[in-house]
């Protein structure tokens, strides 16, 4: 079955740096999109970021870009988000999801990152 299992949250101060992972299995990840999505507190979700499935297209919410930077390792099957120039704002859980932003299909368990000061 498909698996999608977030690491690397934690507590940040702002400006500080952290990198998400995302281990997949269960499909083919090689041929299919991502996106990270995120969920702040008392709040739905939004997208945060997509990247095709061979890597060489990447899309940012208005929010992240300059400081987001999404990438994968289709032989290690694992999407990566790189999150510098962290805000408070950026407290959120955040979660992988298989599919592009508007139609994925499966999202799993999430990360908590927490920006404080």
């Amino acid at each position: 079955q498909v698996q999608l299992v977030e690491s690397g949250g934690g507590s940040v101060q702002p400006g500080g740096s952290l990198r998400l992972s995302c281990a997949a299995s269960g499909f083919t990840f090689s041929t299919r999109a991502m996106t990270w999505v995120r969920q702040p507190p008392g709040k739905g979700l939004e997208w945060v970021s997509y990247i095709n499935s061979g890597g060489g297209s990447t899309f940012y919410a208005d929010s992240v870009k300059g400081r987001f930077t999404i990438s994968r390792d289709n032989a290690k099957n694992t999407l990566y988000l790189q999150m510098n120039s962290l805000k408070l704002e950026d407290t959120a859980v955040y979660y992988c999801a298989r599919g592009v932003p508007s139609a994925y299909d499966y999202k799993g368990q999430g990360t908590q990152v927490t920006v404080s000061s």
